[in-house]
């Protein structure tokens, strides 16, 4: 895709292979990146040690490509209040469920996890991680987000149900055989949404109970009124 003469071509092409290494769920090798940008090797090769110098991706020893740390310092400046706020009352949710508990909000036409708890009892869970992304139109993730627009003859069947009983459910839909649970976070500067997600055969309203719960009391403590109309803020 050709980058306007007022941005910078290499900065574009640097953060478009940035937020291929983000999205994706395991370390990418030069190759993969190369394919998946449409860049010379060469020039996937350039940026990702540039990006490496500033530790915002990482190497393994099978010269694959992960988020780096400098990453968590560049989103702990931007919502650190916010993450103060909201762990305390995201790790009640996921120890209450055991399942791992977490923050979504948009980015335009995607859903973006910016913040993770665990459940800190043993077991198996379904983990997720910061940086993840995925299409706004799926997941209960998405239909929770897109549960703040207003109502529309176009929205899905998801949606203005999520928008009814103020939480949204899926399965497969991101990722095959994975449940999701989500309820909109009300107060927050973008739409946002607490959710879990698991595998296996569990009743959705139960935990349904504790997600929500979980988003009105961060809700409360953002400032947000407890109850509100369909699709406002």
């Amino acid at each position: 895709m050709a980058v306007p003469a007022t941005r910078s071509q290499t900065l574009d092409r640097g953060l478009t292979i940035l937020e291929f290494v983000a999205a994706n769920r395991r370390p990418m090798t030069i190759s993969e990146l190369s394919t998946r940008s449409g860049l010379h090797r060469s020039i996937v090769y350039r940026l990702l040690r540039t990006l490496e110098d500033h530790r915002l991706v990482a190497r393994d020893q099978s010269d694959r490509f992960g988020p780096g740390l400098g990453l968590v310092t560049l989103a702990g400046n931007v919502s650190r209040d916010f993450a103060s706020l909201a762990t305390p009352a995201l790790r009640d949710l996921a120890d209450d469920s055991e399942l791992t508990a977490f923050v979504v909000i948009r980015e335009g036409d995607e859903a973006v996890t910016m913040l993770v708890a665990e459940p800190t009892t043993p077991g198996v869970t379904f983990t997720q991680r910061i940086g993840y992304r995925h299409s706004v139109g799926l997941g209960a993730p998405g239909h929770a987000l897109r549960s703040f627009e207003p109502p529309s003859v176009d929205d899905r069947p998801e949606t203005r149900r999520a928008r009814e009983r103020g939480w949204a459910v899926s399965k497969g839909e991101v990722l095959e055989g994975v449940w999701s649970v989500a309820a909109p976070l009300r107060g927050y500067r973008v739409p946002a949404c607490i959710a879990v997600s698991y595998v296996g055969d569990r009743d959705p309203e139960p935990i349904a109970q504790y997600v929500t719960a979980t988003a009105r009391r961060i809700s409360a403590l953002l400032g947000s009124p407890a109850e509100f109309s369909a699709g406002g803020w």
